[in-house]
């Protein structure tokens, strides 16, 4: 049998084909969140703070992940409680429980950025939650906190324009 020849076009193309394939046939379990919400999201699983219950900041100062069973839609996200009372008070108010700027790190928003802040790394300031991209931001937020959310407040109505409503 001779041997077959490919042209040069042709290899890349089978590469990238084979590559291709091999990356379909991959399904990391790797959620991202949506960064063109006005509320963090993760887009996979519909979750607002992945799943982590906003209340729970406030009432056992520490970042405790949600139960299924106790869940709700509000504003297009779906939340996670630990408990019925949590759920209650979130219910009743949700604007208190919701992290600043839905969720995207202040420090990103007063540069202008929409980048979605991490539920493990957060701050309560002024009665309200925080979330940020990383300790480093966390640390210059609280360097000046009323500086530093300053400049997110006024920042904020512009970085808004540039996501989905």
């Amino acid at each position: 049998m001779a041997p077959v020849c490919i042209g040069r076009k042709s290899r890349l193309a089978l590469v990238c084909g084979l590559v291709a394939a091999v990356l379909s046939l991959a399904k990391p379990n790797i959620s991202w969140p949506a960064t063109s919400e006005r509320i963090v999201v993760n887009r996979n699983t519909g979750l607002a703070i992945d799943g982590y219950d906003p209340v729970a900041y406030f009432t056992d100062g520490s970042a405790k992940p949600g139960r299924s069973e106790l869940e709700i839609n509000v504003s297009g996200a779906v939340w996670r409680f630990v408990n019925e009372g949590n759920r209650a008070a979130f219910e009743a108010d949700p604007e208190i429980y919701t992290p600043q700027f839905g969720g995207y790190d202040p420090i990103a928003i007063a540069r202008g950025a929409s980048t979605a802040g991490h539920p493990q790394v957060w701050m309560v300031f002024g009665q309200r939650l925080y979330l940020f991209y990383n300790a480093e931001a966390r640390s210059a937020f609280a360097a000046d906190p009323n500086k530093a959310r300053g400049e997110a407040d006024e920042m904020w109505p512009r970085v808004l324009l540039t996501l989905a409503p």
